[in-house]
């Protein structure tokens, strides 16, 4: 046995570590080193899931009704298969709106509402008040298990009271770490690193408890399953249907916990602050979508085996159940596990009070505090930033203070897994504003007050006011008759329904009702212009380029300084300021300066405040849908000049490539002459011949970039003339008849007379004809290569067709000849050409009006169509 001294000062040293581990994570940070840009460290600090809940409750749970504590754990790990749509789109949010707490998310989301943001943060208290007495009451109940003097655990005077003063020193703690910046969207690097350790902590102690009690008192899991399978007793524990009470409920229940357990970890203030406001890097949620599944099976791995373990050498399947992590190493010689135990059980506690107290204190400072005094004509104060920090860790000492209020007052009445459920079912009330909110763009501001307020009231009538009466602060008759005797009216069985577990009954009420006010309300009355510009803001978060900014009227720079300089510092706001010149402020700077408020005061204060220095010209839902469509303009302008930069780069590349083959040729062949001054005559005339050829390949290169450069940039000059297209054909046929002969080709005729006359420029016509035909000779057989050139006239236009016997081109190609530097695949023997002839005959071609294409001619080469656009009365 340890004595309560022991513990305290064991949970005092663990304490200071943590602090000792904060401390250096922040020292790492300031010296541009972080520790949570890991994304395994963000993934073991979303284990802050796992509570003293997990820890004792679950065992209990275990004990009393086998595999169902799966459920709270099935849950999250099913939601996480969601969290590449879900938790990435929140993070994505949250950083680009400057969002510190769920209240700040759900209350930006519909239209920077007040009313609403004060509305969340009181149910999130109201909730959260009783599951931070659960953690005390764990750290409470483990101190007097291991204790030899148990009422020092309990002393009758608070200096002696060891639960109240770990209460104090985590909400030192939590003030040390979690309140040194104003800035609450600033990353929290050191308390992050103490949650993460705090999570790896409580697994390998609560990991080390199921290994020694699995193969220490036990000879494996063969054995100890073996003995729990010959007890009638335990037998049950095995079925699924064991935690249900009455026939039919188990499939309900199962479902309701389940669903309650997906929702919270979405819900719950700590949840949104670590997997949220404390993601450094999107790409983390794809890390921690299978890493934090596979923590909660590692955590609950051996939570059935203790379960079984303590109903088997104790026999206790009551309330003590919930203490086996400590009483078995204790009953069999192990004091150093059992205090590893208890740790691990601190850990757990710790981990959930410390980040569950920062969100909410920040919550309560900025929706309900700040709006107060925020609204006081009375109250003029100068340092708003400092007076911010000591509200918030005013606050921090306030929860901390309730939940230690709530365990003396209430803390016995009921199990830890009841507490950490009714918890739960709170704030899985904001579920449909926050997940609706967040996809839906009908979601009002009314509709979601609406839905909270119905789903609150219903869940403190159906489920609260219960765990009231059960606690024995009002009378029993209120369950079995209702008020004023309306049976209709029993909170366990509100409207007559029946059959339904107390948890699915209240459940089935407050969250049904919650989303059936959220979108009947919505559907009545439609979104206001700033509901539906928010909307766009987080609906279509994903969506690429910058935020529209939907602000219209009238700002001096000098008021938004002075207004920013109040909360953010006389520093921080000349750099806010440093890239803007004049004295009026543009709507992106407004923007600016109240996203960057908003992440000091809350959005919805931010809201207030530059609303109070500007002169803002009220935005219809017209307006709004306006700025979204010269949004997505300006969105399609950028990604084309996006795309044409990628061009850009790519052409220079190429036409690097293609100068420096012939270059790196004249210069080889130069040096190999300078090198020997003795070469023969016949072997210096060929290697300057060759010289010649490649020095006129890099002409005709040079000569097509620049032509493709003018033609591109519309400088090309051009003399437009009716055409004789006949002529024109047998001029290109002479031009490129050596070239042709060379090949051993011929070229075959057949054009209709007399030819319409085209208007067009002739020399530019020449030079597609010439590139069509000297293509066609490069691809044709050998000795018996033919090409065929057809013209005719067809209605309004004439018809000029290029084909060749040769290997023709893959259908996949077609269209890729046309590109800049792609030449047709031609077999083992790539012909020579610089892949810019195509694109250049188009370009003409199209300025003049047509078309160059290229026909479908399978297994008959390849057929180049021409078509131009003449007069009817050309002749």
């Amino acid at each position: 046995m340890f004595s309560t001294a022991m513990l305290a000062g064991l949970a005092l040293a663990y304490l200071l570590l943590l602090f000792a581990i904060a401390y250096a994570a922040d020292r790492r940070a300031e010296a541009g080193r972080s520790v949570i840009g890991h994304a395994g460290v963000y993934a073991l600090a979303m284990g802050v899931y796992c509570t003293a809940w997990t820890y004792f409750g679950s065992v209990g749970r275990a004990a009393s009704s086998g595999l169902w504590f799966l459920p709270i754990y099935l849950g999250p790990s099913l939601a996480m298969v969601l969290a590449p749509v879900v938790l990435r789109k929140m993070v994505r949010v949250a950083r680009t709106q400057r969002i510190t707490s769920i209240a700040d998310f759900i209350a930006s989301r519909h239209g920077k509402s007040r009313l609403l943001a004060a509305l969340v943060t009181v149910i999130a208290i109201v909730g959260i008040v009783p599951y931070v007495a659960l953690q005390l009451k764990a750290v409470a109940a483990g101190i007097a298990v291991l204790a030899a003097d148990e009422s020092g655990a309990h002393g009758s005077v608070w200096w002696r009271d060891s639960t109240l003063l770990i209460a104090l020193l985590l909400a030192g703690f939590t003030m040390a770490f979690g309140t040194r910046h104003l800035d609450s969207s600033e990353r929290h690097e050191g308390l992050v690193a103490a949650i993460a350790f705090e999570s790896l902590v409580k697994l390998l102690a609560f990991v080390a408890v199921g290994v020694f009690v699995t193969w220490w008192v036990f000879d494996g899991p063969a054995d100890l399953f073996g003995q729990a399978a010959q007890r009638a007793d335990l037998q049950r524990l095995f079925a699924l249907d064991a935690g249900s009470s009455a026939g039919g409920r188990g499939g309900a229940s199962w479902f309701t916990l389940t669903l309650l357990a997906m929702l919270s970890l979405w819900c719950l203030p700590r949840q949104f602050q670590i997997m949220v406001v404390e993601n450094v890097d999107e790409r983390h949620v794809s890390t921690a979508a299978w890493a934090f599944p596979l923590y909660l099976l590692a955590i609950n791995l051996f939570v059935l085996p203790i379960a079984l373990a303590g109903m088997l050498k104790l026999g206790d399947g009551g309330a003590g159940a919930e203490a086996y992590v400590l009483t078995l190493p204790m009953a069999f010689d192990a004091p150093w596990l059992a205090a590893a135990a208890f740790i691990g059980g601190l850990s757990a506690a710790t981990g959930m009070v410390i980040v569950e107290t920062i969100a909410v204190s920040t919550m309560v400072c900025n929706d309900l505090v700040l709006p107060l005094l925020l609204r006081s004509r009375h109250l003029q104060l100068r340092d708003w930033a400092r007076w911010t920090l000591w509200i918030r860790r005013a606050a921090i000492v306030s929860v901390m203070l309730l939940g230690y209020a709530y365990f003396r007052i209430a803390g016995e009445a009921y199990a830890l897994v009841s507490i950490g459920l009714i918890s739960f079912a709170a704030v899985a009330q904001f579920a449909p504003a926050l997940l609706g909110g967040l996809f839906w763009r009908g979601g009002t501001r009314a509709g979601a007050l609406a839905g909270l307020a119905i789903g609150f009231a219903l869940w403190a009538y159906t489920l609260m006011l219960p765990s009231i009466v059960r606690s024995g602060w009002l009378a029993p008759d209120l369950l079995l008759h209702g008020p004023w005797a309306i049976a209709w009216l029993r909170p366990e069985q509100l409207f007559g329904l029946t059959g339904l577990d107390n948890l699915t009954h209240a459940m089935f009420w407050s969250l049904g009702a919650n989303l059936a006010a959220y979108v009947g309300v919505a559907l009545v009355a439609p979104p206001a212009a700033r509901e539906a510009s928010q909307a766009l803001l987080f609906v279509d978060a994903m969506q690429g380029m910058g935020a529209p900014v939907f602000w219209r009227g009238q700002a001096s720079v000098q008021g938004l300084q002075q207004l920013a300089a109040r909360f953010l510092g006389a520093a921080r706001t000349q750099r806010l300021f440093a890239d803007h010149a004049g004295e009026h402020a543009d709507p992106r700077l407004v923007q600016r300066v109240e996203t960057e408020l908003a992440a000091a005061i809350g959005s919805a204060s931010a809201r207030t405040m530059v609303a109070s220095v500007t002169q803002e010209e009220s935005l219809s839902t017209d307006d709004v849908m306006r700025i979204v469509e010269e949004a997505s303009n300006l969105r399609a302008a950028n990604e084309q000049l996006q795309s044409l930069d990628r061009l850009k780069d790519d052409f220079v590349s190429s036409v690097s490539h293609e100068l420096r083959t012939p270059l790196t040729a004249i210069r080889a062949l130069a040096e190999l002459m300078v090198d020997d001054a003795a070469m023969d005559a016949a072997q210096r005339q060929h290697f300057l011949a060759l010289i010649v050829a490649e020095t006129q390949r890099l002409s005709r290169l040079v000569n097509q970039v620049l032509d493709l450069a003018k033609l591109e940039s519309g400088h090309a000059q051009w003399r437009n003339e009716a055409v004789d297209l006949a002529a024109l054909i047998d001029q290109a046929v002479q031009t490129t008849g050596e070239l042709l002969r060379e090949r051993g080709a011929m070229v075959k005729l057949d054009v209709q007379q007399p030819l319409p006359r085209p208007h067009a420029d002739a020399d530019r016509l020449m030079q597609v004809l010439v590139n069509l035909l000297s293509n066609a000779a490069k691809f044709v057989p050998a000795d018996h290569g033919e090409v065929m050139v057809r013209a005719r006239a067809v209605p309004g236009r004439v018809r000029l067709e290029v084909q060749d016997n040769g290997p023709g081109i893959p259908p996949a190609q077609r269209e890729q000849v046309f590109e800049r530097f792609r030449q047709a695949d031609g077999g083992a023997k790539q012909p020579a050409g610089t892949g810019l002839g195509l694109p250049i005959s188009r370009r003409i071609v199209e300025h003049l009006g047509g078309t160059l294409s290229l026909a479908d001619t399978p297994g008959q080469g390849a057929c180049f169509v021409v078509e131009l656009p003449v007069d009817n009365d050309a002749r």
